[in-house]
């Protein structure tokens, strides 16, 4: 089980959640009713489901793919620590994975 913490964009707790691994993480934000469209369904056709990770989380994903780093590029408010939901897969490593959405996204569920 990892916990997953999901941040305000001003850094406070919103909600902490546990996630299972090789689960995605847009998945677990989809059940913790997280603001993530991931419209694409996670096939990388846009980069609506972009997270802020936590600098001391980063470390533990895997490097993004080079499609990846391209969706990013196009993405508002991306940070050096900017990542897809889509692509971040838990493991068994991972005890935490904390994560914020940019200020400023709007997406379908409002926020």
């Amino acid at each position: 089980m990892t916990t997953v913490r999901f941040l305000k964009p001003d850094g406070t707790l919103d909600k902490e959640v546990e996630g299972i691994a090789g689960q995605r993480l847009l998945d677990v934000a989809w059940a913790a009713r997280e603001p993530l469209e991931g419209a694409c369904e996670g096939v990388m056709a846009c980069s609506t489901c972009h997270v802020i990770v936590d600098a001391g989380d980063f470390a533990k994903l895997p490097l993004a793919s080079e499609e990846e780093e391209d969706l990013l590029d196009l993405a508002a408010y991306a940070t050096r620590t900017s990542r897809l939901a889509c692509q971040i897969i838990l493991t068994d490593d991972m005890e935490t994975l904390t994560v914020r959405i940019p200020q400023g996204a709007r997406n379908w569920m409002g926020r």
